[in-house]
């Protein structure tokens, strides 16, 4: 046990595990011995940067004794050390958080089967949840596509600072990611997909220096028509205001970190999961 207690350690020692992960599962009844009887001073001692002055007075503010084990803490100390693991994952550990990508284009351009694509195949991926001011159209599950809400809870949310970004979109409904599930799959270590338009991608790259932004592009417009038209899920006048939005999103495009044409969803799909995957590889050789 002590062997295996040593190698938990070192693990965490060379930032090669999820710390966050890590003291989530030690709660379970399933989780290792090694995991749930360490004790919380060697746990938090083992984190790079985390020295014993650090670890005494982490411990010490959160009323916590330092032969405490992980798996035994009490539900209020479990909670408050919860959130001092988190701080030292995002200061100390930062390559082990997900890329944030903000996925940009027009409606009808392909971005939901792109992403459908991308979590099909990779599971390291998440996409996020909007919430929108518009009514949810056939087939639209609450929770899974959208959050559908009322303009007065629209504006509870942007009160509260609960969005990361918020925009007017097609000239009516406002749209906007929540921010806590985002900042908590990150802090898991996911890659966290906004399906946003143009206005939300500036106001990401604003408050996430480090998202990434692609934008997806039609073949042609006269494509990018002709799949609005075929899906149905508009009517005319609803047609035609998309239209003019996308004349201004693809104008916009340059503004992105990356741009791909959705000729085939799975070449779209890889080259998205390739540049995430890249930009956060480029994260950890910086933090060495």
């Amino acid at each position: 046990m002590r062997r295996k207690r040593a190698a938990l350690k070192e693990l965490i020692a060379q930032g090669h595990t999820n710390i966050l992960d890590l003291f989530d599962q030690a709660s379970e009844d399933s989780a290792p011995l090694e995991l749930r009887g360490l004790r919380v001073d060697w746990f938090l001692k083992s984190i790079p940067g985390v020295g014993a002055t650090k670890c005494e007075r982490i411990l010490t503010s959160l009323g916590i004794r330092p032969t405490a084990r992980l798996g035994g803490l009490r539900v209020r100390q479990r909670s408050a050390l919860r959130v001092e693991v988190i701080q030292l994952l995002r200061h100390y550990l930062p390559h082990l958080r997900g890329v944030l990508i903000a996925l940009v284009g027009p409606s009808g351009v392909g971005k939901g089967t792109i992403v459908s694509w991308i979590l099909a195949n990779f599971p390291q991926f998440v996409v996020s949840v909007s919430a929108t001011t518009r009514k949810a159209r056939a087939g639209e599950v609450e929770g899974e596509h959208y959050f559908f809400v009322s303009e007065s809870e629209f504006d509870r949310l942007i009160a509260q600072g609960g969005l990361i970004e918020w925009a007017v979109v097609h000239e009516k409904h406002r749209y906007g990611t929540p921010s806590a599930p985002v900042e908590d799959e990150l802090d898991r270590g996911k890659n966290v997909i906004l399906e946003i338009d143009i206005q939300g991608a500036r106001a990401v790259k604003k408050k996430a220096k480090d998202a990434l932004t692609v934008f997806v592009a039609p073949p042609t417009f006269e494509e990018l028509t002709r799949r609005l038209e075929s899906r149905g899920t508009e009517d005319e006048e609803e047609k035609q205001r998309r239209l003019r939005t996308a004349r201004l999103e693809l104008a916009a495009q340059n503004e992105c970190d990356a741009l791909v044409v959705n000729t085939h969803v799975e070449e779209a799909g890889q080259f998205i999961v390739d540049l995430a995957l890249g930009a956060r590889t480029d994260k950890a050789s910086k933090e060495k």
